[in-house]
């Protein structure tokens, strides 16, 4: 589960973004060096803005939250697409404590679950959760432990009947019946067509590589499902 990636500490910070929209108010990095400590009490070096701007170092957690105020912006704006559950909540400038207690959790166990711990909420606090932090869909699953359990229910889906999981998928991932359905239906008619094919081959390898491009297509179940999710809702 990918609830913490990297250094907890430095966020995947926005250089470029920094930079312009330094530039578009008019400051220096010397100005910015002195709205975080006026209004942060943090001393920073102006020349430390500038090897942030020039992506040779990065912020702390504490140093994007300054920075932002001192930019006028939000922190969301100063980061790279969030890849954990603290970036997400770091580009909302959501507090732990805030977040946990829309979660019902105790500030440590969520802290926890940002330090890579197991998710152990019920579906009450996953719905919070995606709310909370705008989770895309993938996302919400991965944080919330369910990878697994929706590749198992999506490798019964394409091997036997589809139908039958187009509710538990659906519930699963937070998705409307009809774009489970609709891509439940083409992974399935892949699947099976792929085998038909491989057996078709003709000579004494057929049935082991028809295994193959079965097992194969398997492996990438997950994704493939993401991506035709992703494609239905464009």
């Amino acid at each position: 589960m990918n609830t913490h990636v990297g250094d907890a500490r430095r966020p995947p910070f926005n250089a470029e973004a920094a930079r312009r929209l330094r530039e578009a108010l008019g400051m220096t990095p010397a100005h910015v060096a002195y709205g975080m400590a006026a209004a942060y009490g943090l001393r920073i070096a102006p020349a430390a803005v500038a090897s942030w701007e020039l992506g040779e170092t990065t912020p702390t957690a504490e140093e994007l939250t300054a920075l932002a105020g001192a930019l006028w912006c939000a922190p969301g704006e100063l980061l790279s697409a969030p890849r954990t559950l603290r970036e997400y909540r770091l580009a909302l400038g959501i507090a732990v404590e805030d977040l946990a207690l829309r979660l019902g959790m105790n500030r440590r166990a969520y802290e926890q679950l940002e330090n890579g711990g197991k998710w152990t909420g019920n579906d009450r606090q996953a719905a919070a959760l995606g709310e909370a932090l705008r989770l895309p869909a993938p996302a919400l699953v991965r944080f919330t432990g369910q990878d697994g359990a929706l590749t198992d229910m999506l490798t019964s889906a394409v091997t036997t009947r589809w139908q039958a999981y187009v509710r538990p998928i659906g519930k699963l991932a937070a998705l409307p019946k009809e774009r489970v359905q609709d891509v439940l239906q083409e992974l399935h008619e892949d699947y099976q067509a792929g085998m038909t094919g491989t057996l078709n081959w003709g000579g004494g390898g057929g049935a082991d590589e028809s295994g193959k491009a079965g097992r194969a297509f398997l492996d990438g179940i997950l994704d493939a499902f993401w991506e035709r999710v992703d494609r239905q809702g464009a």
